[in-house]
């Protein structure tokens, strides 16, 4: 079984890619307690991640906090802990801050797998939100008819238009 983390200061979140358009590999990585976690997980995942934590911010009361941190980039080494398979989110009101939560993706729905928690302020999840929405709008261009990415090779041809 894979290592499971669980932190409640996070220094900085956010979400990253390596490789070229239509190859990348997209991760949600972590810097928090000392320790460098980085996740593997889809960019389906990491759109409706930054789409949801948006519909929740926007729901909530207003905080006094400060501004959104400004350095989200990518730590080296990315080194993939795991893949993850789900994710979830919950709001502590006494400490005003979220919780992110992803799971391991498993085979084997019974065994049991991995999972990291990650105590977020308000504005680190702004932050979040705004850098998943830039790295996921950064891939290829959709198909006008299909919505699937385009591939470079083929300009704006798609096999959809047979």
């Amino acid at each position: 079984m894979n290592k499971s983390f669980d932190f409640t200061t996070v220094d900085m979140i956010t979400v990253g890619t390596l490789g070229p358009k239509g190859q990348r590999v997209f991760y949600l990585q972590c810097l928090a307690e000392g320790e460098l976690v980085s996740l593997k997980f889809e960019k389906a995942q990491a759109a409706a991640m930054a789409e949801y934590l948006e519909r929740v911010l926007n729901e909530m009361p207003a905080h006094d906090e400060s501004g959104p941190p400004l350095d989200l980039d990518m730590r080296e080494p990315v080194i993939e802990a795991w893949t993850i398979g789900s994710m979830g989110i919950a709001f502590d009101q006494e400490e005003g801050r979220l919780l992110l939560v992803a799971e391991e993706l498993q085979e084997d729905p019974d065994a049991g797998g991995a999972s990291a928690r990650f105590m977020l302020t308000v504005p680190q999840v702004k932050a979040l939100v705004q850098r998943a929405g830039a790295i996921v709008a950064a891939g290829r261009p959709p198909c006008r008819y299909c919505l699937r990415p385009l591939e470079p090779a083929n300009g704006d041809w798609c096999p959809c238009h047979n």
